[in-house]
């Protein structure tokens, strides 16, 4: 590897920018979800059918960042997550024109497979920070990510309410554009000294599935991520109805209440630094598992919604910014394959929930859906509370 002076690893700058960028990213993936009520009426289909949009788009990233985001390890990072820019820019306009259901799903499958470029960000910030600062440094990349994340559904209701939902896409594709051009200026280069091919690459990550602290992880994670997305996938038809009678803006408003949770990363990332990384992740579970309940017995009142969407984005990137943090404290040269693992894991769970909601709803509505996220948080408190717990 290129070694980076200390100067370069530190500069302020260039976290904000991989945060910034990341968050960008990431947006992609949940453009949709304030836009399922509006993509149903257009094209009439029924509400599991128009269910497969996110649930799609999460395998497609799940498949991304497991035969994508290895390649962090074997080739140069700074060229290979601005190709992937460039490549999800193209996949974004073949969205904005789809004229069926079907080309909905099947561009929302590329969109998740060529969105990695937040997941190649990360191992190289990671690889950066000095060791006593990596929680910090990959907390302040995650709050960016996170609130991306977030705002992209402000961002896609408030389009799509004044424009329409092709014009969210289109714009989206602009910023992935844009991103590619800032991050060609900013990002230092990053060679690796590996001599492997890239099925030898793709093999390795085999024998990582064995690490103890990997597994955890990778369950917690899926568990926390797949409850957030039995949520945010189900939100929009609950806002559809009684009591609420809202649009796909006022859904999409809903994200810029997470965003108090979000931007407490930077606080996490800290706290994670000098706490034991397994309390704090079942301290994010145990938060996430509290919305539920909010949710459950308040939902149909906009201040139980409200107060349940902070602490449910409070706890989930509680859990993943302490999940990130643990496993990057494996060896260095591993982390571009340890991050395919984990994220890989952790949007399978995130396509899980997603699915779980819209057939949840579709059969006992609200309820359901609480349940179904409950059960999902039940089993990654299992990985957590065992009484061989892995100390770190």
């Amino acid at each position: 590897m290129k070694v980076f002076g200390k100067q370069e690893r530190l500069q302020k700058r260039t976290v904000l920018i991989m945060a910034v960028t990341s968050g960008a990213a990431v947006a992609n993936l949940y453009y949709n979800q304030p836009l399922l009520a509006v993509i149903q009426e257009k094209f009439q289909v029924s509400s599991h059918a128009v269910g497969f949009i996110p649930t799609l788009t999460q395998i497609g990233y799940a498949l991304g960042i497991l035969l994508i985001v290895p390649l962090g390890d074997l080739l140069e990072r700074r060229r290979l997550i601005i190709s992937m820019f460039l490549v999800t820019a193209v996949a974004l306009a073949a969205f904005s024109i789809s004229p069926n259901i079907t080309w909905l799903q099947i561009t929302s499958l590329i969109i998740g497979i060529t969105t990695v470029a937040a997941q190649l960000i990360i191992p190289l910030a990671a690889q950066l920070a000095e060791p006593h600062e990596r929680g910090k440094v990959v907390g302040t990349i995650m709050s960016g990510l996170f609130i991306g994340v977030l705002l992209a559904r402000t961002v896609s209701g408030f389009i799509a309410a004044n424009l329409n939902w092709r014009a969210v896409y289109w714009l989206a594709s602009v910023l992935m554009l844009g991103s590619a051009l800032i991050l060609s200026k900013s990002l230092p280069k990053s060679r690796s000294s590996l001599q492997i091919t890239y099925s030898q690459l793709i093999g390795s990550l085999f024998g990582l599935i064995k690490q103890p602290i990997l597994l955890q992880a990778a369950l917690s994670g899926a568990m926390s991520f797949g409850a957030f997305n039995v949520f945010w996938s189900t939100l929009v038809f609950l806002l559809a109805q009684p009591p609420y009678h809202y649009g796909s803006e006022v859904a999409g408003l809903f994200g810029l209440v997470g965003v108090a949770g979000a931007i407490a990363a930077p606080m996490v990332g800290k706290l994670t630094d000098r706490s034991r990384h397994e309390r704090v992740v079942g301290i994010g579970l145990l938060i996430t598992t509290t919305s539920f309940i909010l949710f459950w017995i308040f939902g149909h009142q906009i201040i139980g919604l409200i107060i349940g969407v902070i602490l449910l984005d409070l706890g989930v990137q509680t859990t993943q910014v302490s999940n990130q943090a643990r496993i990057y404290s494996l060896p260095t040269e591993l982390h571009s394959r340890l991050n395919a693992v984990y994220i890989s894991s952790y949007f399978l769970g995130g396509a899980l929930g997603s699915y779980l909601g819209a057939y949840t709803w579709s059969i006992w509505n609200w309820q359901g859906v609480c349940i179904a996220a409950l059960m999902m948080l039940a089993i990654g408190f299992t990985t957590f509370y065992q009484k061989k717990s892995i100390n770190n």
